[in-house]
């Protein structure tokens, strides 16, 4: 039997991706944030670790174990670190737009910052021992 569940690539025609870390508590919350403040529900979501990131890796030329940054996917381009977080933070309603200003500072600065939130985001933040499992009311925002 066919899976009915949609091919990765095809949602990018829709939609833009986010593929985060699926154990970091630091990256739920912020999956959480987005599914927030994205009413319009341009993001779809998914764990690095899951099967249905793995294509999408893959498609773009990342290893399968890519877990040093989030990952934004908009179309037929990828973005990592601070580039993907300010692109995220530009579609999001209320004030949040208002961050992508700091696209200005040079990129080596803001990926300096970045990194070492995502190095130290375990200790500071936890981890779980498992990805995270959508709930029913927000499963149509996975893959």
């Amino acid at each position: 039997m066919d899976d009915p569940r949609k091919d990765p690539l095809d949602v990018l025609k829709e939609h833009a991706v986010i593929l985060f870390d699926g154990v970091c508590n630091l990256c739920n919350a912020s999956v959480n944030f987005v599914i927030d403040h994205d009413p319009a529900g341009y993001f779809k979501m998914a764990a690095l670790q899951s099967d249905e990131a793995a294509p999408l890796l893959a498609h773009f030329g990342l290893e399968a174990d890519y877990l040093d940054s989030i990952v934004l996917i908009e179309g037929d381009r990828v973005y990592r670190h601070s580039d993907a977080a300010l692109r995220v933070a530009r579609r999001l309603d209320g004030a949040w737009p208002l961050l992508y200003a700091f696209i200005v500072v040079p990129r080596p600065i803001r990926d300096a910052v970045y990194d070492w939130i995502a190095r130290n985001r375990y200790a500071w933040f936890g981890r779980r021992e498992s990805c995270r499992i959508p709930t029913p009311d927000v499963m149509d925002r996975f893959l």
